[in-house]
């Protein structure tokens, strides 16, 4: 006899209806449970009280789904719902509280978000590089959000994970006046499999000093750092280097750093390492300007750009009692090594110039917009020793996976809670709509369809009814700055014919950039079109609205820098993500704005 047949309709809605009497929601786990049968039977039965028009259901993240009654909805009673699902250590809120909300930025990541609900990931990488100092209080902290769900064997495994990162250190040993590196391990087991396993004599270390330690090799600190984390053991460097060239750096009076700045700053010259994370708008240059005056020595500035570069020129003149001549640029434009130098990646990861680098004594190292830092082609920068080590950005997240890494080679995560800076008002949380846009003909649906890979993205991009639509909003927004990005080249030209407005792409010559983006700051435009050149490295302090015409793909970094434009201390700010109806188009905009999402900043579906 088939199992469903086994369990009487009335029986589940009975059993259903006593759960939700006691609680606001069930999975089909807690009816399972209840009724002794397995999920799949639970779940036949409940979709049937669903189609009676009996209960209602919905669908949390990518898999979770929950099952309630109109009366739970119609009364509002309910607020925040947690589902925890410790095997695949998932937990699903929905209506999450500011606490619940501040406590898995910590120790999760975001996967999806449906309406009010959230799905969240607790990886190992997670547990890696929680800004906590005891495993006991980051327990305590995850345990306050699931609840009652918690299991033995889920503690067990994050406190795996959490003694992973606590195994390795490296740390400084002076004998005889003479000052090396040296890898400790806690467990000589671990040693013995993980350090002496993958570590070459010569390469990574040149001898063995008992048998929890080994003295490494001059300068393969990083190498060793890189080895071990694949291996899933990140290194906690808590080296002493040799304080490097001293250099008096003083913010000018008008420039008092924030409060929250001068946390990050704190925190910064208490670790000598970590990473400013904090929307645009929130200041962390000025942040990194006070990270320099702490620690007192000379810095190097790597930016993946030369206008990047420029700009720093101008902040550290503007703001900092450094004279021109203190300040150099080293990149294809120019090359010069002062007491402050700014270097593009490219430029630091190349073994000649690094070499010159490593020939001075650096006091600080900081790595702007850093999530390029763990890039292939530019990992060799981190070679470059320093006393101190700072990261900025405001979306340390990347698409291939190796986000966390970021944190691991240069430092923890500071000032990573954008809500506190949106309450305060020190940034403007940006309004985020997702709109779907119809194809303008059932010919050009057709041509998509027919269409392989990326021309595909690109026949969704250019669909003329876009058009149409940035400039109804452009006429909404008459009286707003508007930044455009456009991903293909082709919908750029598209878009500056049918908008007239100049579109800014890499073919445009830096004197033709300078002059657009000029006029748009000084307000003789309103509107510019620009690529994945507008991406960083731009200065555009007063864009109000952000419209986001294509994508080379689901880069949530790329969103959160785009969405960022818009975010400064005053006035409203508006985002909006434009996707053709029926495309792939619709996948990247639920996908790339997960950072956002996670962030706090509420994110609206529209159909244009």
């Amino acid at each position: 006899m088939p199992k469903n047949i086994q369990y009487p309709l009335g029986d589940v809605r009975e059993s259903v209806f006593g759960l939700l009497s006691e609680q606001a929601i069930v999975t089909t786990g807690d009816v399972a449970n209840a009724l002794g049968m397995d999920s799949e039977t639970a779940r036949i039965k409940l979709n049937k009280l669903v189609e009676q028009d009996e209960l209602r259901t919905r669908k949390i993240g990518a898999s979770a789904r929950v099952w309630f009654s109109d009366d739970n909805i119609a009364s509002e009673q309910i607020s925040e719902r947690t589902l925890f699902f410790p095997s695949r250590r998932e937990v699903v809120v929905d209506s999450p509280t500011e606490e619940t909300r501040e406590v898995l930025s910590r120790l999760a990541h975001l996967v999806d978000s449906t309406g009010d609900g959230y799905l969240y990931k607790i990886n190992q990488e997670d547990i890696w590089t929680a800004a906590y100092d005891s495993f006991d209080k980051l327990r305590s902290d995850l345990k306050s959000v699931v609840g009652n769900n918690w299991t033995a064997s889920f503690e067990s495994r994050i406190r795996e994970d959490w003694e992973r990162a606590h195994q390795f250190h490296l740390r400084t040993r002076v004998q005889q006046s003479n000052q090396f590196s040296v890898l400790e391990a806690k467990d000589p087991d671990i040693f013995e499999s993980v350090a002496k396993a993958n570590l070459e004599y010569n390469t990574h270390y040149i001898e063995f000093l008992s048998d929890t330690e080994m003295r490494v090799k001059n300068g393969a600190e990083a190498s060793i750092k890189e080895v071990l984390y694949e291996e899933g053991y990140p290194v906690l460097d808590e080296r002493q280097l040799e304080d490097g060239t001293s250099l008096e750096v003083q913010l000018t009076n008008e420039f008092d750093l924030r409060t929250y700045q001068k946390e990050w700053v704190s925190q910064f010259a208490e670790r000598r390492a970590g990473v400013f994370v904090g929307p645009s708008g929130s200041g962390k240059t000025v942040a990194a300007i006070g990270a320099m005056e702490a620690i007192g020595g000379e810095t190097l500035i790597i930016v993946p750009s030369r206008e990047l570069a420029q700009q720093w020129v101008t902040e550290l003149s503007d703001k900092t009692n450094l004279d021109h001549s203190q300040i150099g640029q080293y990149h294809g434009g120019q090359k010069e090594v002062s007491p402050v130098t700014i270097a593009t990646y490219d430029i630091a990861a190349m073994k000649r110039h690094r070499k010159l680098f490593n020939e001075r004594d650096w006091g600080l190292v900081i790595a702007d917009e850093c999530h390029h830092a763990v890039a292939s082609t530019w990992k060799r920068f981190r070679e470059i020793q320093s006393t101190a080590r700072l990261g900025l950005s405001a979306t340390p997240v990347r698409e291939s996976g190796d986000a966390k890494e970021i944190y691991t080679l240069i430092g923890p995560p500071i000032g990573s809670d954008w809500r506190e800076l949106f309450e305060a008002g020190w940034v403007s949380q940006p309004n985020v709509e997702m709109r779907l846009v119809p194809w303008e003909s059932e010919s050009a649906r057709e041509q998509y369809k027919k269409a392989e890979g990326a021309q595909k993205l690109i026949k969704a991009a250019r669909n003329p009814t876009k058009h149409r639509e940035i400039a109804n909003l452009l006429e909404r927004h008459n009286d707003e700055k508007a930044i455009i990005f456009a991903d293909w080249i082709e919908q750029g030209k598209d878009l500056s014919d049918a908008l007239d407005l100049p579109f800014i792409y890499g073919e445009t010559s830096h004197e033709k950039r300078e002059s657009i983006y000029q006029q748009f700051r000084d307000g003789e435009r309103q509107a510019i079109i620009v690529s994945r050149v507008g991406d960083e490295g731009i200065d555009l302090p007063d864009a109000e609205v952000a419209i986001l015409a294509s994508t080379m793909g689901s880069s949530r970094s790329q969103t959160g820098q785009r969405a960022g434009r818009t975010m400064r201390p005053f006035g409203d700010a508006t985002v909006y993500l434009l996707l053709t109806k029926g495309t792939g188009e619709e996948e990247w905009g639920r996908e790339s704005t997960q950072y956002l999402a996670e962030k706090g900043i509420d994110i609206v579906n529209e159909t244009a």
